[in-house]
């Protein structure tokens, strides 16, 4: 896929979740954020912030299921931070580990939107 100069190099899919999230900026002194999903992959996620954050920066983040509240931890680097509106950042993280489910997250997420 090519958009005006941009050209895919993901190698796994995305899955568009909105997942409310809180991560810790491990290099910053502030305390906990708040966020929420974008899209998510094996390897990756994409978190929609009130903050830049800087490429390289690791983070703590917690996933909470919508269906049970559960809190999935992982651990990522931020790979690229883009402003899509004044205090709204997309924010491309690779994740360091790969227990993440996507596949599993995105039909919690679908089953919860349709309960409702």
């Amino acid at each position: 896929m090519e958009d005006a100069g941009f050209k895919e190099r993901r190698a796994f899919t995305r899955f568009l979740v909105k997942v409310f999230s809180r991560y810790l900026n491990l290099e910053a002194v502030a305390g906990e954020s708040h966020a929420q999903t974008h899209d998510v992959s094996v390897k990756g996620l994409c978190l929609l912030t009130k903050e830049a954050i800087a490429q390289g920066t690791p983070l703590d983040i917690w996933l909470q299921m919508p269906d049970n509240g559960e809190q999935i931890y992982t651990k990522g680097i931020v790979v690229w931070s883009m402003m899509v509106e004044p205090e709204k950042y997309r924010i491309g993280i690779n994740l360091e580990n790969t227990e993440l489910n996507p596949i599993l997250l995105a039909i919690k997420t679908i089953q919860v939107r349709i309960r409702h």
